[in-house]
């Protein structure tokens, strides 16, 4: 079954990946780049290649979404899977079913210290990202390497995969509270999987202090803390009118 990593991009995704990647993937806790490639991204180009799947035909994409994690939950254990897409689940396009989902780690970053590196990705002005945030946007659309990945707007994203609350089976994690107290969070991101998992929690903790040791925060975590005050006052201004409710249900507000 899979535990996702859900996150708007240059949210601290890499982060929690690397931290995850350390602990559960390694003897000692101790970070290598290697050990990322156990968690892998979804969608991705090889298992829609099994199926023989066009990855630029969005309606064929779309329809093999839970064919593909067929494949994947075959192992009949728990799985990791990191994504960028928001959650869609409609009749035409279901990105994921609880036959699949053993549940969701979504990590949350304030929007307004996303416009700055979004610029920087993908050199853009602030005025753009902030449109790209605050519209429907794809991943990937058209590329000969990377799969279309759905993210809607930044406000559809974030709430599109609450639904997995009702089941008990989401843990929201503030990228803020991750840089801040990086041991508190991820501890709680562990006993959130032990619970998925119907197990005892038992830390080990020489494991624990080597990742938290080891992974290197500030390459990892999304270009590391970005100040509110480098965005320009029309933005800020703009993107907080339009997420209102959610940045104060977030207490960034």
């Amino acid at each position: 079954m899979i535990v996702w990593l859900a996150s708007y991009p240059n949210s601290g995704n890499n982060f929690v990946q690397s931290l995850l990647s350390s602990y559960i993937f390694s003897k000692d806790g101790n970070f290598n780049m290697d050990l990322i490639q156990n968690i892998d991204e979804f969608p991705n180009n090889s298992l829609f290649k099994k199926l023989d799947v066009d990855i630029n035909n969005i309606d064929e994409m779309n329809k093999n979404y839970i064919n593909s994690q067929k494949i994947l939950n075959k192992k009949n254990s728990i799985m990791f899977l990191k994504t960028y897409s928001c959650f869609m689940n409609t009749e035409k396009f279901r990105f994921t079913d609880r036959h699949n989902t053993l549940g969701v780690i979504y990590i949350v970053r304030d929007p307004r210290n996303i416009i700055t590196p979004h610029s920087q990705h993908f050199k853009t002005t602030e005025e753009q990202s902030l449109a790209n945030l605050l519209s429907t946007t794809y991943l990937g659309k058209e590329s000969q390497s990377h799969c279309t990945t759905y993210l809607g707007s930044w406000k559809y994203h974030y709430n599109s995969w609450k639904v997995f609350t009702k089941f008990n089976k989401y843990l929201l994690v503030k990228y803020e509270d991750l840089i801040k107290d990086t041991e508190k969070t991820f501890l709680n991101i562990l006993k959130f999987i032990a619970h998925l998992g119907r197990v005892n929690f038992t830390l080990d903790e020489i494991k624990f202090k080597n990742c938290l040791k080891t992974t290197p925060i500030e390459k990892l975590s999304e270009s590391g803390p970005k100040k509110i005050a480098q965005i320009s006052k029309k933005v800020k201004g703009s993107l907080e009118k339009e997420l209102e409710m959610e940045m104060k249900e977030l207490n960034y507000l």
